[in-house]
């Protein structure tokens, strides 16, 4: 029997008048449309033989140095401006990289201005709010950077795909519509955030199912990994089809010019994160912040407390 090709509904696409979001979404292959048209059965999930792989290893890791020392620079003047904050959000399947990347992309930040909130099962008190609370009061403040792994989205893909996580947030109705309105709330939630200061970069670590079998086959192999195995990623895995549905539907309705989405090739780890360093360095560098300038009476002052310093 053939399968069934799903139509994927294009969203009408809106003028955006140059300059009305605080940075341009870099461009990029990976980058997911602002017009509902991207498919997750065409989306790369490894980059170009000549990219990948132990030949390209060198190159790749060479990038991502790069990348990850101009942040560094670029994260002391984001501090030192303090008008912009930056929200890094990161979704992917089991075993795409996640912790991994975050650990080798920021590794070379102050510590003191970046923060990793790792979202789990929501709490009776967040149950008792409605689904973007608890991630409210982890958005970054401003000079900082804030990065989620796992998110708000996570009420639009496990939520989506196990539609009984619902009856737990006793909401006074679920309707045909709840996805669409949670995907608007989204879009006007991170369209807030952005209009406040908050620079929004979303990516989605694209893993083949065959590349995520052979992962998971090595958290069960090889005794080193045995602690990062969990039964219920057999589970998810079980569902791929439904989350890849899920995925397709999320990344179409919230992929905008305020809060871009990312579809970033997974099956090649050095690609990957060396392909989200640059989308970060870009967008930091297209930013206007400096280290502030002082004024001509601030620096004559400074210049007197030069002078008393060094007579004591």
């Amino acid at each position: 029997m053939p399968k069934q090709v799903r139509k994927v509904s294009k969203r009408p696409a809106k003028k955006i008048a140059k300059g009305a979001y605080l940075f341009d979404a870099p461009p990029s292959p990976w980058l997911v449309p602002f017009d509902g048209t991207f498919s997750i059965a065409k989306a790369r999930s490894a980059p170009k033989k000549s990219e990948r792989g132990k030949a390209a290893r060198p190159a790749n890791r060479a990038a991502l140095r790069e990348h990850v020392g101009a942040l560094y620079d670029l994260q002391q003047k984001l501090y030192a401006d303090d008008r912009y904050g930056l929200l890094l959000v990161f979704q992917a399947m089991d075993a795409a990289g996640k912790d991994g990347t975050i650990r080798a992309v920021m590794t070379g930040v102050n510590p003191a201005g970046c923060h990793v909130t790792s979202f789990k099962g929501p709490t009776y008190e967040e149950l008792d709010h409605d689904f973007l609370w608890r991630v409210a009061q982890k958005v970054p403040s401003r000079g900082t950077i804030g990065i989620f792994n796992r998110s708000h989205y996570e009420e639009v893909l496990i939520v989506r795909v196990h539609p009984e996580y619902l009856r737990g947030q006793r909401l006074p109705r679920v309707g045909d519509q709840i996805w669409e309105e949670r995907y608007e709330s989204i879009r006007d939630w991170e369209r807030h955030l952005a209009r406040n200061g908050t620079v929004i970069l979303k990516f989605f670590l694209n893993v083949s199912r065959d590349e995520q079998k052979k992962r998971l086959l090595s958290r069960i192999d090889d005794p080193t990994k045995n602690w990062k195995f969990e039964a219920s990623d057999l589970d998810t895995r079980e569902r791929w089809d439904d989350y890849m549905e899920a995925y397709e539907s999320a990344l179409n309705a919230t992929s905008t010019p305020w809060a871009p989405w990312y579809c970033v090739p997974a099956d090649d780890k050095d690609f990957m994160r060396q392909q989200i360093a640059a989308i970060i360095h870009q967008t930091m560098a297209s930013l206007p912040i400096d280290f502030p300038s002082v004024s001509d009476e601030k620096r004559a002052e400074l210049g007197m407390h030069r002078k008393r310093l060094l007579e004591l």
